[in-house]
């Protein structure tokens, strides 16, 4: 994709603040995103997850930040994959990706395969995901309560909508 200019990494989101309902904020750090893609069975995909190796090292965190562009294979390769928010906590060294897919079992498919890599290396119980069929990206982010969600799910849902 990256070799056919389909990869974009546009700075529209970059810098906003995300407010989610568990009291959190993660800051967006990159964004990156497939040109000309279609879309017709549109899944909103959230991951997070907490690298126990980084917690209160602020320099590695920040290393982390500029070095996450080397992942960017390991999921634009996959099936169905639209586009990707990166977001940090510089607090709370919470790590979150917000993402557009098509189609649930893609999805699916991403979600297990990153859980499962992360959750090794995480703080206990940091590490997974939210998958919501049929919410785009633009709607979450706009729309806070956009997919439901129960009390639990505090942590992948925005309290109110991004500020540009």
């Amino acid at each position: 994709m990256a070799a056919h200019h389909r990869l974009s990494s546009p700075r529209t989101y970059v810098g906003a603040r995300l407010a989610f309902a568990d009291g959190t904020t993660s800051r967006v750090f990159r964004e990156t995103r497939v040109a000309g893609a279609p879309s017709e069975a549109i899944v909103l995909l959230v991951i997070r997850f907490r690298l126990a190796f980084l917690d209160g090292i602020g320099p590695l965190h920040a290393a982390f930040d500029r070095e996450c562009v080397l992942h960017t294979p390991l999921f634009a390769g996959f099936p169905g994959f639209r586009s990707k928010l990166w977001l940090d906590d510089s607090e709370t060294r919470v790590y979150r990706g917000i993402y557009e897919w098509e189609g649930g079992e893609p999805a699916r498919h991403y979600a297990n395969r990153m859980v499962g890599l992360l959750a090794p290396f995480s703080n206990r119980g940091t590490a997974g995901s939210r998958i919501v069929p049929g919410l785009t990206r633009d709607h979450y982010l706009h729309e806070p309560g956009a997919g439901g969600g129960a009390a639990g799910d505090a942590w992948w849902r925005l309290a109110e909508p991004v500020k540009l």
